[in-house]
């Protein structure tokens, strides 16, 4: 397939993200430049000759049409085949793609940038009265695409468009600044509509793993300086860093080392968790020689613990198909913990009358160091099962089996962490 041209841009950009997202979706292959040197490469002359306002991302066509500014690129990129669907299918819905992509941009993705701007210390001085209007106006953004969201899977059609993709790429953006966990809580549509796209096969190279902050980021006044006895010498002035350039580019901070889990410290288990993953995808769940045989063979409760999981928020699951699509969210930001857990966890019940459960393997004797890497981990309930108890003993094989029933609801589908 030949290529239909490059786009400058660079890996972590949410803009170009968006635009290689498009392509993907479109079937266009989209070259990006080799050793290619942001803060460096966009100021040369022969970049300025093509794109003389030296931003990015910036397109490039194989037939030496050229395109800057994130929108018109997308557009273009996905009015390009024929049969394109990216941008509606008539008229009005095109309207609707473009009005969506306006929000995303204007509604939320602006007070992202601005809010992060103001607590990184880009934007001087710090103003408390911006930094919360632009809070209050992102929330009510948030509350009208949370609504909209609610009775659909995707925002015009019943594909993803160019409006799904400018909004995936939006809220990634602000789940590193602004939607903690708390607001997330309040918004699962948001969330599932985000991870739905995101977690697309062909789209889940481009955007990445996703952060998700547990607290919004907030602003922290510089330590005020110290007077000193002597007078010391002038500090070598440094180079301004790039960073805090005027540029449409997003300031992506620097991940910090992660200190050690303790979980690693505890004492050795004859219980490998790996191998009973490994003996649940390959065995019938029940029966002889079944997984769950497996399971009491070899189970090491000194080591490890079994705990019954519970959405806190039943009354507001609506479509079931949504519903399994938040387990796969939790499972999602559950990664960290891996090693040490394994889930079974479903749906039960019908549209509009369902409730979300399962069951946990965690190392250890407490379930929160293993779930708290999840931010959304306090929008579940968690009992530990005594595996003595029968009652306990039969929702745990059940929910391993997908064939658990609880208050007449039944099991309609399922996901596991392993």
């Amino acid at each position: 397939m030949a290529s239909i041209g490059t786009l400058y841009t660079i890996p972590e950009q949410p803009t170009g993200k968006r635009i290689r997202a498009v392509a993907a979706l479109a079937g266009v292959k989209l070259d990006l430049p080799q050793n290619y040197v942001h803060f460096e490469d966009n100021k040369k002359p022969e970049f300025l000759a093509k794109f003389p306002h030296g931003k990015i991302p910036a397109f490039d066509g194989a037939d030496g049409f050229r395109l800057f500014e994130s929108t018109a690129i997308a557009r273009y990129i996905a009015a390009l085949p024929a049969n394109s669907t990216l941008l509606g299918s008539n008229l009005k819905e095109a309207a609707l793609v473009d009005q969506w992509v306006s929000f995303a941009d204007n509604e939320i993705g602006a007070h992202t940038y601005l809010i992060y701007q103001l607590v990184k210390g880009i934007l001087t001085p710090y103003a408390k009265p911006i930094h919360t209007a632009a809070a209050e106006r992102q929330l009510r953004s948030f509350k009208t695409l949370e609504a909209h969201l609610s009775t659909r899977t995707f925002l015009v059609t019943e594909r993803i468009t160019l409006a799904d993709i400018t909004m995936a790429s939006v809220i990634q953006r602000a789940l590193t600044v602004t939607l903690d966990a708390s607001l997330r809580a309040q918004f699962p549509n948001i969330i599932r509509h985000f991870e739905t796209i995101v977690n697309q096969p062909q789209l889940k190279d481009i955007f990445g793993q996703t952060e998700y902050i547990e607290k919004a980021l907030a602003y922290t006044p510089p330590p005020k300086e110290k007077k000193e006895a002597k007078p010391a010498a002038a500090p070598v002035p440094k180079a301004a860093k790039p960073a805090k350039e005027e540029e449409e580019e997003d300031n992506i901070p620097k991940e910090e080392p992660k200190p050690k889990n303790p979980l690693d410290s505890l004492p050795k288990s004859s219980f490998n968790l790996e191998d009973w993953k490994r003996a649940y995808s390959n065995k019938d769940t029940r029966g002889p020689d079944g997984a769950l045989e497996w399971f009491y063979k070899n189970y090491d409760p000194e080591g490890f613990s079994v705990w019954r999981v519970d959405f806190k928020y039943n009354e507001e699951l609506t479509q079931t198909f949504m519903s399994s699509n938040q387990i796969g969210g939790f499972f999602n930001r559950l990664e960290a913990s891996r090693k040490y857990l394994f889930g079974s966890m479903g749906v039960l019940g019908e549209t509009n009358n369902s409730i979300i459960t399962g069951v946990l393997i965690a190392r250890g004797q407490d379930i929160k160091p293993v779930v708290d890497v999840a931010p959304d981990w306090e929008s579940y309930e968690y009992k530990r099962l005594d595996l003595n108890n029968a009652e306990d003993k039969a929702f745990f094989e059940g929910a391993l089996a997908w064939d658990l029933e609880v208050n007449g609801k039944k099991w309609v589908d399922g996901k596991n962490f392993k």
